[in-house]
C-alpha cells in the first residue's frame, strides 16, 4: 500500500506523466510564454477547492498579471508536491500536512498564497467524516474496529479522523484506514465495501444526495477555520523567479476574493472540471478563501501530526508560510 514520500522518485514520474500534455515550454524552469503571457503549469485536485484558480482564469486576473495557467490534476497533494519540486509543475496545490512533511524531509518547497479553510461551523463544513443512513455508527469512538477511507494515508484527512476520534473519547490507532480516491468515495459507502469516509466537496454532497450522513466535521475538530490548503512552489523557482512568484500571488489573491464573494459563480465554475450533476451541486457546502493562512490553526495541525509520526523533524513554519 502506497505510504506518502515512499518511492519519491516513482511518484515524480507519474506526475511527469500526469503533466505531459500541459501547454507551455521554453527555457529550463519549464516556464514557456504565449502571445506576451508567461506560461506556467500549476498541479491541482479536482475538488471544489482549486474552484478560485478556474474562476480567476476565467476572469482574467490572471492575465491581467502577464500570466497564462495550464492546470493539470492528480490525486492528491502528496502527488503533486514531487511534481513542483522535479520542475513539471511550477506551482501546486497542497494540503497543509503534505506542505509540513516535504520540508520535514528537507523536499524545497515553499508556500507563496493561501488556498482554503475550513468553515469552522461543525455540520456546516466542506468536509466530513459520512457514513450510510443505515450505518449502525452514530459517534466517531464507534469507528474504532471499522473501514474508514481517507484519499492519502499518513495526511490531513488521517489527521482529522484520528482528532475526531480521540475527541468523541476512542482509540484512533484501533481505526482501519484504507485509501481511496474521493470520487470513489461514494460508490463504496454506498456497496458496503467501507465503514465511512472522510470526505470533501463534491464527493459529500454526493453521499448526502445518496442518503449518507455525516457524524463529524474533523476539520473543525482539528482547529477553528484551519487553514487547510495552501498554494506553493519550489524554493528553486521561487529564488529564481522571483516577479513571477509575486504576479501568481497577487492574481490568486484577486481569485480568492472574488470566489469568497461569488459562490453562484463558483458552483458554475466547479462544473466544468468536475462531473458533479447539477441537483448535488447545489447542495455543495463551499470552503472560506481567505486572504492569509491561520498560524494559530497551521501549528495546531503541526503539533497533531508530531503526535502521529507523520514528521521527520519538526516543521519550520517561519520558513515554509507566505
Amino acid at each position: 500500500m502506497r505510504r506518502l514520500f515512499v518511492g519519491l522518485t516513482a511518484v515524480s514520474v507519474l506526475v511527469v506523466a500526469t503533466a505531459c500534455g500541459s501547454s507551455g515550454s521554453g527555457g529550463p524552469d519549464g516556464t514557456g510564454s504565449s502571445g506576451g503571457l508567461t506560461t506556467v503549469k500549476v498541479g491541482l485536485i479536482p475538488i471544489v477547492d482549486v474552484a478560485p484558480l478556474y474562476l480567476g482564469r476565467q476572469k482574467g486576473f490572471f492575465e491581467k498579471h502577464g500570466l497564462k495557467l495550464s492546470l493539470s490534476n492528480a490525486q492528491g497533494g502528496a502527488a503533486i508536491v514531487p511534481g513542483v519540486t522535479a520542475g513539471q509543475f511550477q506551482f501546486g496545490f497542497s494540503n497543509t500536512t503534505s506542505l509540513m512533511i516535504a520540508q520535514s524531509h528537507n523536499v524545497p518547497v515553499r508556500a507563496v498564497a493561501n488556498g482554503i479553510a475550513s468553515t469552522g461551523e461543525q455540520g456546516k463544513d466542506f468536509g466530513a467524516i459520512t457514513v450510510k443512513g443505515d450505518s449502525p455508527v452514530r459517534s466517531p469512538k464507534e469507528l474504532e474496529g471499522k473501514k474508514v477511507a481517507i484519499n492519502t494515508l499518513k495526511n490531513i484527512n488521517e489527521t482529522a479522523v484520528r482528532a475526531s476520534v480521540r475527541k468523541a473519547g476512542g482509540d484512533p490507532d484501533q481505526v482501519d484506514f484504507v485509501e481511496l480516491a474521493f470520487d470513489q468515495m461514494p460508490a463504496a459507502l454506498d456497496g458496503g465495501r467501507i465503514d465511512a469516509a472522510m470526505a470533501v466537496e463534491p464527493a459529500l454532497a454526493t453521499i448526502k444526495n445518496q442518503g449518507g450522513r455525516e457524524i463529524a466535521s474533523a476539520m473543525v475538530d482539528i482547529a477553528p477555520k484551519l487553514t487547510v490548503a495552501l498554494y506553493f512552489t519550489s524554493t528553486r523557482y521561487a529564488q529564481q523567479n522571483p516577479d513571477v512568484v509575486k504576479r501568481f500571488q497577487e492574481a490568486t489573491a484577486e481569485s480568492l476574493a472574488y470566489a469568497d464573494s461569488h459562490p453562484d459563480e463558483v458552483r458554475a465554475v466547479v462544473t466544468s472540471y468536475t462531473k458533479i450533476p447539477p441537483e448535488v451541486l447545489a447542495k455543495v457546502t463551499l470552503p472560506k478563501w481567505p486572504a492569509e493562512p491561520n498560524r494559530s490553526s497551521i501549528e495546531a495541525l503541526a503539533r497533531l501530526g508530531e503526535a502521529d509520526g507523520l514528521f521527520k523533524q519538526a516543521p519550520d513554519l517561519d520558513a515554509l508560510l507566505p
